[in-house]
């Protein structure tokens, strides 16, 4: 199959980074503030993807983000989107609760999605590659050789590095599995900053990204994004969508970890500032 990638060379000052809208436009606009606050500018914002999912509003938030004009890779629900398919590509285990709850709420953004955002999905690229501070970044959805694999912090390295190998790259950001963290081995780096349309099961309704810092050479940051959590929760309650996913923009909790390995299913509830970079 053809893979694109997009090429941006050098990039410089700080860098947003982020994945997993979800269709929630509340979380979206909050964003979108705080790059301007940061004075970010939306060619220095990165998506890893699934700007549509579980809430309400796919077709308001893709608008909102064709408007902003950051840089987005394509997600697995993207691509099943453009590509017309009947299911989200989530790789969810058949029967699972997620994939019932799949079954609700990826006909809702299909058929809430204009022509318009559809066409501009075909534009999205498999990867974007640009240096950063003389280190070569690479976005990837899931991994580079499969869109919808989970790869986590507890992921085995032999999992993680034909990435690296493939893309000859020393940073990967990816997403895909809904939680922050970093990972290094030696020089590499596997930068997950997290999703901002659903909390990452750590009982907080807040959020999650990145930011890139150049000022002395390479860092990164993990910060929370509070947003109107209350608004996206009754939007998806009046659209009927699955119980259970509004309900985790309030309660910070996920429905089921079904997804999840062993160490990170400990990850429940805890703060977790002290467990991603570490």
């Amino acid at each position: 199959m053809d893979t694109k990638t997009t090429y941006i060379n050098t990039v410089k000052g700080k860098a947003l980074l982020f994945g997993g809208i979800y269709s929630n436009l509340q979380a979206l606009e909050a964003l979108i503030k705080v790059a301007e606050q940061e004075n970010i500018a939306p060619e220095n914002c990165f998506c890893t993807g699934d700007i549509v999912g579980y809430c309400a509003q796919p077709e308001e938030t893709v608008q909102t983000f064709i408007n902003w004009g950051a840089h987005s890779i394509i997600g697995n629900v993207e691509q099943q989107l453009r590509n017309g398919e009947i299911d989200c590509g989530c790789d969810f285990t058949e029967g699972s609760r997620c994939d019932v709850f799949s079954k609700a709420w990826y006909p809702f953004a299909q058929n809430h999605l204009s022509e318009t955002s559809i066409n501009w999905m075909q534009t999205l690229p498999d990867y974007i590659s640009f240096t950063y501070a003389d280190k070569k970044v690479v976005l990837v959805h899931g991994s580079y050789h499969d869109i919808s694999e989970f790869i986590f912090k507890s992921t085995a390295w032999k999992n993680k590095t034909p990435s690296f190998n493939e893309t000859n790259s020393d940073v990967i950001v990816a997403g895909h599995c809904g939680l922050p963290f970093a990972d290094k081995k030696g020089s590499l780096l596997w930068l997950n900053p997290g999703v901002i349309g659903m909390p990452a099961n750590n009982g907080k309704s807040h959020v999650w990204y990145a930011i890139l810092n150049d000022t002395n050479d390479f860092s990164y940051t993990f910060h929370t994004l509070s947003y109107n959590y209350k608004k996206a929760n009754t939007l998806m309650t009046e659209q009927q969508l699955p119980p259970a996913y509004a309900q985790t923009l309030l309660t910070g909790f996920w429905d089921n970890m079904e997804i999840l390995p062993k160490e990170e299913r400990l990850w429940k509830g805890r703060d977790l500032f002290k467990i991603i970079t570490h």
